[in-house]
């Protein structure tokens, strides 16, 4: 089995049920720390229309190969590898697989790396594990999140146009335009109504462990805004944020690329603070 073949875990039941592909790279030995306990392992949460096999989660996951940590990456259904259509997808849908990979693939100490709509989803599943499974969410160490997309639906909905609205609401969906070249992005009224039940905003939120989100200035999807507005939304001081002056969404260029590398590094040495 190459390092990049998926394997399928199965999430939800009867006619939810569905099958999403993930990669589980387990490194035999996995690296320990300098007391003997194992490093924290990697799991990858891509964006919204991205996938697990993008240039930042291959470039982690040589990453994680190359200082031997465990690293777990999934395509959410409709994405990637993954079957199913992505107008059937809801944050709903996508937190139960991200929550379902991490609680039934993971072990011991792990950093969430979100990338996009994969940075909300990693919030989202702590302050969900901390409110049903506080022991599965001591197991998070830290968050890194890249451009993170927090209360993605509201800010979609914020960024549409009146004839946008009005299409989304006589049909159902909207396809909206991708500047990537990966054809247009459908946003449905399904998501965006099943968004509403997973605000952050509507309540006061304490990550409990640190946050280090990575923004670029020119992001034309995420406002570099939207993360001042996180960063004020989050309690208990956990939260490091680095600008990028000159980088855009997806912050994919080799010094992007080592910057993140560069944070994960200090976290995976211990550096509770990076």
């Amino acid at each position: 089995m190459t390092a990049d073949a998926p394997q399928f875990v199965t999430v939800g039941s009867g006619a939810a049920e569905r099958r999403i592909a993930v990669i589980l790279d387990r490194p035999s030995p996995a690296a320990v720390a300098s007391d003997g306990t194992p490093r924290p392992g990697l799991v990858w949460l891509p964006g919204f229309k991205s996938e697990m096999t993008s240039t930042k989660a291959s470039d982690l996951a040589a990453f994680a190969r190359e200082h031997r940590l465990p690293m777990t990456r999934l395509d959410y259904s409709g994405h990637g590898r993954s079957p199913g259509r992505i107008e059937e997808g809801t944050v709903s849908r996508w937190l139960e697989e991200v929550r379902a990979v991490f609680v039934g693939h993971t072990a011991g100490e792990q950093i969430l790396i979100g990338s996009s709509m994969g940075g909300y989803l990693a919030l989202l599943l702590v302050r969900a594990l901390q409110r049903e499974a506080p022991a599965e969410a001591a197991r998070i160490k830290a968050l890194v999140l890249i451009a993170p997309a927090w209360d993605m639906t509201r800010l979609m909905w914020q960024r549409m146009g009146d004839s946008a609205r009005r299409e989304l609401e006589a049909t159902g969906v909207f396809l909206r335009p991708s500047r990537y070249g990966d054809g247009p992005y459908p946003i449905t009224r399904a998501l965006i109504e099943d968004g509403r039940r997973h605000w952050l905003a509507d309540a006061a939120f304490d990550p409990g462990r640190p946050v280090h989100i990575l923004h670029g200035l020119d992001d034309p999807d995420v406002p570099w805004e939207h993360t001042l507005d996180l960063v004020a939304h989050l309690a208990g001081d956990w939260t490091t944020v680095t600008a990028v002056p000159d980088g855009d969404h997806r912050l994919s260029r080799p010094q992007d690329l080592e910057l993140l590398r560069g944070v994960i590094r200090r976290f995976i040495d211990g550096d509770a603070t990076a």
